[in-house]
C-alpha cells in the first residue's frame, strides 16, 4: 500500500463530482447548526470567554488524536502558573492553544489564510521555525508499523503542493462549492502533502476552525471539530487512506467529505449545548453576584468565566484593585458558593464550580461511554 501515485495538485478535481444528494443534504444540516452557533455565540458580552475555554477544549481533544493526553483539571491549573505544567503533554496541548490564537489574529488581518500564515502556526505549535520540510524519509505508518503512504519527499513539491492549496482554500472562483465541502478537501489534501517535519495533525485541525472563520460561518474560533474525529478516530484515518488510494474515485472523496460534514454538524450541535450552558450559568452567577456583593462588576464576571481556575493575580489585574482587596472578593466568593478555594504550597487558586462544571461534564461522559 506504500507504492501510491504521486500526490496531484487539487486543480485536478471538478466541483461537480461533490454535488451528490448525499453531500448536499449533510452540508445544509450542518451549514444550519453552524449559522446557530454563530448566532449563538455572537449573543455572548465577551467573545474572549468562550475562544479561550473552547479552544482548550479542541486543543485537549486535539493532541489526543496524536495520543497526546492529559486531563482538564492540569490544563487549568497549568494556566496559572508556567511550573504547573507539570507534564510534557500539558505543555503541548497549551502550545495548541497559542498556535489557535496566533492563526486567528492572522486571519482577523489579512482576511486569508496563507501557506506563509501556516507555517506560523506549525512554528507557535511546535516551538521552532524549521518550516517546511527539507529532507527525505517522513513516512505514515499504520498500527502495526507498516509504511501506508510516503508523502511528497522533493522540497520542492512539497512548495508547490502547498501554493495550489493555498490558491484552493482563498481563490473560490478556482473551484466553486460550499466552504464546507472545500474545508473537508484542503484537509485532506494538507494532511497528506504532510509539510511539516512535526505537528501536521494538529496544524490541519486548527486549520479547519480557521477557515469556516475566513469564509465568515463562524465569527471566532470556537467549534472543537476534534471531539468528533477523536470519537471516531479508526474512521477518520481508514478514510484518509482511501482516498489516497483511490485518488481519482469520486466514492472515495464523497466518503470523506461526508464523514468530515457529519463531525462539523456533531459537533456544532454538541458546542450549541455547552454555549447556551455556559451563557445561563455566567448569567445567574452575575445576577447573584450583583444582588449580594457590592463589589459587582462586569470585569469581575469576565474574570471568573474566562479563566475555570482564577487566583489573586488574576482578579488584581482585570480589576485594577490590590492585592488585599481581590483576596477579600475572592473570600467572599468562597463563602457565598461561587468558587472553591484549592491551597497549592503557598499560593491559592479559585474554582468556578458551575464552568467547571461544564467544561468536564462531556469528558467524564465519554470517559464513562
Amino acid at each position: 500500500m506504500s507504492d501510491l501515485p504521486p500526490l496531484k495538485p487539487l486543480a485536478r478535481l471538478r466541483p461537480a463530482d461533490f454535488e451528490t444528494s448525499a453531500i448536499l443534504k449533510a452540508t445544509t444540516l450542518a451549514g444550519r447548526k453552524l449559522a446557530e452557533l454563530k448566532g449563538l455565540a455572537a449573543g455572548m458580552p465577551n467573545q474572549d470567554i468562550l475562544i479561550n475555554t473552547l479552544g482548550l477544549q479542541e486543543a485537549k481533544d486535539s493532541s489526543a488524536i496524536e495520543n497526546i493526553v492529559t486531563s482538564h483539571d492540569e490544563l487549568f491549573r497549568a494556566s496559572l502558573e508556567p511550573e504547573l505544567l507539570i507534564s510534557p503533554a500539558a505543555k503541548e496541548v497549551r502550545h495548541y492553544v497559542q498556535a489557535l490564537r496566533v492563526g486567528f489574529d492572522l486571519v482577523q488581518r489579512h482576511g486569508l489564510l496563507t501557506a506563509n500564515h501556516l507555517v506560523k502556526i506549525q512554528a507557535a505549535l511546535e516551538r521552532n521555525r524549521a518550516g517546511f520540510r527539507k529532507l527525505p524519509g517522513t513516512a505514515l505508518k499504520d498500527g502495526a508499523g507498516r509504511v501506508v503512504y510516503t508523502p511528497p519527499q522533493a522540497p520542492a513539491a512539497i512548495v508547490e503542493l502547498m501554493r495550489d492549496l493555498e490558491r484552493f482554500i482563498n481563490d473560490d472562483a478556482a473551484f466553486d462549492a460550499d466552504p464546507l465541502i472545500k474545508m473537508a478537501i484542503a484537509h485532506h489534501q494538507f494532511e497528506s502533502i504532510h509539510p511539516f517535519y512535526d505537528g501536521n495533525g494538529r496544524t490541519g485541525r486548527i486549520v479547519n476552525v480557521l477557515y469556516l472563520v475566513n469564509k465568515g460561518l463562524l465569527d471566532a474560533p470556537v467549534l472543537y471539530l476534534s471531539r468528533a474525529i477523536v470519537r471516531r478516530k479508526p474512521a477518520y484515518y481508514r478514510l484518509l487512506q482511501a482516498v489516497r488510494e483511490q485518488a481519482d474515485a469520486p466514492g472515495a472523496w464523497q466518503a470523506w467529505v461526508l464523514y468530515l460534514l457529519d463531525a462539523v454538524a456533531q459537533t456544532a450541535a454538541q458546542t450549541i449545548t455547552t454555549v447556551t450552558d455556559i451563557k445561563t450559568a455566567l448569567l445567574d452567577v452575575k445576577h447573584r453576584i450583583r444582588a449580594s456583593y457590592r463589589f459587582y462588576s462586569q470585569d469581575l464576571i469576565n474574570n471568573l468565566f474566562m479563566h475555570p481556575y482564577t487566583k489573586i493575580e488574576f482578579v488584581e489585574r482585570d480589576l485594577e484593585v490590590s492585592r488585599l482587596t481581590a483576596t477579600k472578593y475572592l473570600d467572599a466568593l468562597t463563602a457565598g458558593g461561587f468558587v472553591q478555594k484549592v491551597k497549592v504550597g503557598r499560593s491559592n487558586y479559585y474554582v468556578n464550580q458551575a464552568l467547571n462544571a461544564i467544561l468536564t461534564r462531556a469528558e467524564m461522559v465519554e470517559g464513562a461511554s
